[in-house]
């Protein structure tokens, strides 16, 4: 990976990198821990825990496939919106592992419900508060069809328990977010400060995501964490505002897996001024942080997309209807010709035609404008008369490539986020399982 994500186009976005994790704050009501359950068998971290002493209001979003993880399939099963616990594994997806994988998690839950109840045992609140199985919820990543590894993840649940962290410094949410990655090189992180009313309110979050990434959602993993104190049904009407233009506007390969999933978790510890609906005035400042945290992660997917060496961005604007512009959008993010044309540094348009025209959706040729970059290559439906393709290509050479597209036929833009095809894209997914 060779992306200088510091290019990546839109400077409102920050981008978290090597260095800049400091940035990440605690949240109160939150304590994290990672360890080895050795599922790689190379000692690295692979198992994360998620607890929440006093209980979070959370909501989430799922992958639209038809083929499910069994954690997915848990998480459905539990009505509660309000939970104790999230339990996270890499290594195997718990997919197509039917009623093996669904009694894994039962027992998992069970495990993990025992000690977290004796750890509570041991303060001043004591068995106060036991922890149902019930208020466990699951994520999983990795490979498909292998047998579900219950019994290497139940020995280790002591020892993630017992390693809980409420101090969740630099080190430690670089250590959570490392131990959920699978092909990625780099883990995920995003912060952000806000105000409702008076009160500041923090959101940290992490995610995990490099191949199969196209929506909805993509194949991806995040989890994102506020001190807020926001009702669930209106923390889902957020996730379902923000995530068009964010983790549903992106796609690496085409591909959409079987176990994503974005979770949004407030723990309520700010008590800042009650929440009445998801278009409160009160929550303007909390909606344009999250977005932010959502869009960062988007991106940092985008860019660590497996074997990428560019970021690309399109852009679609004036299309007669908003999903009209989104079907060209992806039509081209998701052209191999494309990506492989951008990956060589060619600035050979006809493959950008091609994927528009394939759409399906009625342009008006003639007022067709495609730019590279600044550099405009088709105006009014052809090619400019002037045309300098040796500039292009010196364009075609940065990290982080712009593909404008206008259509000239409405108000309606949209804009989809991409990486080029490599050589090493094969590589790692000929190699995926070895």
């Amino acid at each position: 990976m060779t992306i200088n994500i510091k290019n990546l186009l839109n400077p409102n976005i920050k981008i978290s990198k090597m260095g800049e994790f400091q940035e990440l704050k605690q949240i109160e009501g939150l304590s994290i821990s990672a360890v080895s359950a050795d599922l790689y068998g190379d000692g690295r971290d692979d198992l994360s825990l998620f607890y929440f002493k006093d209980g979070t209001k959370y909501a989430a979003l799922y992958t639209k496939s038809k083929i499910i993880s069994e954690s997915i399939h848990w998480n459905l099963k539990v009505k509660n919106k309000f939970i104790k616990a999230l339990l996270v594994n890499t290594r195997n997806a718990n997919t197509f592992t039917g009623k093996q994988g669904f009694h894994g998690l039962k027992e998992l839950s069970k495990s993990l419900s025992k000690h977290l109840t004796l750890k509570l045992a041991q303060t001043p609140e004591g068995v106060r508060n036991i922890i149902d199985s019930n208020e466990i919820i699951f994520a999983s990543t990795g490979v498909i069809g292998d047998t579900f590894p219950t019994e290497k993840i139940k020995e280790r649940i002591p020892y993630l328990v017992q390693n809980l962290k409420d101090n969740q410094n630099k080190y430690v949410w670089f250590k959570v977010a490392s131990s959920i990655l699978t092909t990625d090189t780099r883990p995920k992180l995003a912060f952000e400060e806000c105000e409702i009313g008076s009160k500041k309110i923090r959101i940290s979050a992490i995610a995990k995501g490099s191949g199969m990434i196209f929506p909805n959602m993509a194949t991806m993993l995040a989890f994102i964490f506020t001190d807020a104190n926001i009702p669930s049904a209106i923390l889902k009407g957020l996730l379902l505002k923000n995530v068009n233009t964010t983790f549903n506007a992106i796609s690496c390969d085409g591909d959409t897996s079987t176990n994503d999933q974005i979770m949004l978790f407030a723990t309520g510890k700010v008590k800042n001024l009650k929440i009445y609906n998801v278009l409160d005035p009160k929550l303007k400042g909390f909606e344009k942080a999250l977005h932010s945290v959502m869009l960062n992660l988007s991106k940092q997917i985008v860019a660590d997309g497996e074997g990428a060496k560019k970021f690309i961005t399109i852009n679609v604007t004036k299309a007669k209807t908003l999903q009209g512009a989104k079907n060209i959008g992806f039509s081209v993010a998701n052209s191999p010709l494309v990506k492989t044309a951008i990956g060589g540094g060619d600035p050979n348009y006809g493959r950008i035609l091609a994927a528009i025209g394939k759409t399906g959706e009625n342009i008006f040729v003639n007022n067709l404008t495609i730019k590279f970059g600044k550099f405009t290559v088709v105006e009014n439906g052809q090619q400019i008369d002037n045309y300098n393709e040796e500039a292009i290509k010196e364009y075609m050479k940065w990290d982080s490539i712009e593909i404008n597209i206008e259509l000239n036929m409405g108000k309606n833009n949209f804009t989809v986020y991409t990486c080029d095809f490599t050589k090493d894209y094969i590589d790692i997914n000929t190699d995926y399982r070895n």
